[in-house]
């Protein structure tokens, strides 16, 4: 069977040539590799990008037994000496090293594309209507994706249309970023939930003045939405849910993902598809830090070390520091802008980030830390110094996304990988300088500022929060503009990145970050045959063009798993 994108014409053409030498009395050996013939696939006829630095970019590709064999005049000639090969014409398209999203939540991404769909909604009334319209015949109502700095007002909601349209029945809709949560009136009593129920550290009960004082608006903030009891989905139904989003994440390129917040079910069902031969991404997961603290609930007394056979491993830990910029739970040095007195919140009760730092460490999981404001990414750095972690031991910094200038270089010192989402930037940047005023944005979103510094930098998308299309990435990385091609000159535009550094980002960063460099990111020869084609030059086209780029084949370990969508 041919993958989407392989011309056959190519091959009969270069088995003709063959015969034709071989009937003229051509005495030269095959130089196909030994025993893997049937498993050669040839990428050619573009611009295929490396990310090596002894030949940055090449024509042509060989790939067999699932590494990189040739390049360049190499491996066009196992065309011509392997006929059983398979090619893929790029046709002036181009390629890339696999693409990886170092912080994303495919379970996540499932769930997404079964609950109701509210990313975009422009009022309270279109989430309504969108709620009426995609609700399931009985059960909770679940849903994700709204943003109240897209409505008039950009107030937070209440629970009053969504009480109105649904009396009795339980609605949860979680905001875009997964940070805040808006319950109706059944979901409230669901929960048990009034204005005298205790706050959890690290989480918000918004209220309101009602007719008999103080009553919860519908809207619960980080920790607070831990109280709402939606009923999870069956293992069955889990797994359905994982394989939809590998598919979505196939057909945009992906070849990995890093799985932040991993708990024992998602784990497990993750262990039975890979061993089932049904996990095509390389997976790396990161489990939640409850599971961590519970210990004995199944989590391995060790981290797993990483191997090129990989298609999911626990490696990490996921810890979640402070809450969103959007929801105004970023914990911050000072107060926000545009809310007086109030620097967000901390996830952890004072001393605890530090020893659950520390176990970590101490059970050989990389720390992957959620920390979005600058006094939750100091409080990282804080916990990491008097941890004196290993020098191999590669704390990341998931988002990063406000960092205190006087706080980068040392990241560099600490080891410490600044993963950032270069869509958070172009997504936030019409009403974060409102949240944190003008003088902070010279630590807003500043991945030129972190790759001066000598910081490694690893990009994602922290999918389904944004979308999953890394070109959407590579795109905000080096434009730092929105889909329109907004504001002119980008964003606070001096934190741009080159194309080739975005590419990086994703590629020999996300591996890096994972500790994968050493077989996977670059495509040099020996390193695993993963590749992103595309129909189109990135190295060439507007960057508009970049963004809505096709993809032609997604290859992982030589094989096509996803074609032209």
């Amino acid at each position: 069977m041919r993958a989407p994108g392989l011309s056959r014409r190519s091959w009969l053409a270069g088995a003709s040539a063959l015969i034709a030498c071989r009937a003229g009395g051509d005495k030269r050996a095959s130089t196909c590799p030994q025993g893997q013939e049937s498993s050669l696939l040839v990428i050619r006829g573009g611009t295929i990008v490396t990310g090596d630095p002894a030949e940055p970019i090449t024509r042509a590709l060989a790939l067999a037994g699932g590494r990189v064999v040739a390049r360049g005049a190499a491996a066009e000639s196992l065309v011509r000496d392997c006929p059983r090969g398979q090619v893929i014409e790029l046709a002036g398209g181009s390629a890339a090293p696999g693409l990886t999203d170092a912080h994303a939540h495919l379970a996540g991404l499932g769930a997404a594309l079964v609950e109701v769909d509210l990313r975009g909604a422009r009022s309270v009334a279109e989430v309504v209507e969108r709620v009426q319209r995609g609700a399931p015949p009985e059960g909770w109502i679940v849903g994700r994706g709204w943003d109240q700095n897209l409505w008039p007002g950009a107030a937070m909601p209440s629970h009053d249309a969504l009480t109105a349209a649904f009396p009795e029945r339980p609605v949860w809709l979680r905001r875009v970023d997964g940070h805040a949560g808006w319950a109706n009136a059944a979901a409230l009593r669901a929960a048990n939930i009034t204005a005298a129920t205790a706050v959890p550290t690290g989480g918000e009960i918004v209220t309101r003045d009602g007719p008999s004082g103080r009553e919860p608006t519908g809207v619960l903030i980080d920790a607070a939405m831990e109280l709402v009891p939606v009923p999870p989905p069956p293992k069955s139904e889990l797994r359905r849910r994982i394989l939809l989003a590998q598919d979505h994440a196939l057909a945009r390129g992906l070849v990995g993902v890093h799985e932040m917040g991993v708990g024992p079910l998602v784990d497990a069902t993750l262990r039975e598809l890979a061993a089932e031969g049904l996990l095509k991404l390389r997976m790396v997961g990161y489990c939640d830090e409850s599971w961590l603290k519970r210990r004995g609930d199944g989590l391995p007394d060790m981290a797993e070390r990483p191997s090129p056979d990989d298609r999911y491993a626990l490696q990490g830990v996921k810890i979640y520091v402070d809450g969103a910029l959007g929801s105004r739970g970023a914990a911050l040095l000072q107060a926000y802008s545009d809310r007086p007195g109030h620097t967000g919140m901390f996830q952890h009760a004072p001393g605890e980030l530090a020893a659950i730092v520390t176990q970590a460490l101490a059970h050989g999981y990389q720390v992957a830390a959620h920390a979005i404001g600058d006094a939750a990414i100091r409080a990282v750095l804080d916990a990491l110094a008097a941890a004196r972690p290993p020098g191999d031991a590669r704390p990341r910094v998931e988002h990063a996304q406000i960092v205190d200038l006087a706080d980068i270089p040392r990241f560099a010192r600490l080891g410490a990988i600044a993963s950032m989402q270069p869509t958070h930037a172009t997504s936030d940047m019409p009403w974060a300088e409102q949240r944190i005023g003008p003088a902070r944005l010279a630590g807003a979103y500043a991945w030129r500022r972190f790759l001066d510094a000598g910081v490694h930098l690893a990009f994602g998308s922290d999918f389904p929060v944004e979308e999953v299309e890394p070109t959407f990435g590579l795109y905000s990385a080096i434009t730092r503009q929105d889909a329109r091609g907004n504001p002119p000159g980008g964003w606070l535009p001096d934190q741009r990145l080159t194309l080739e550094e975005a590419i990086a980002a994703f590629t020999r960063g996300a591996a890096y970050a994972a500790r994968r460099e050493a077989w996977a990111g670059t495509l040099a020869g020996g390193m695993l045959a993963d590749v992103t084609c595309f129909a189109g030059d990135l190295t060439t086209m507007p960057p508009l063009e970049l963004r809505t780029a096709k993809v032609l084949a997604t290859v992982i370990g030589g094989q096509v798993v996803a074609g032209t969508r």
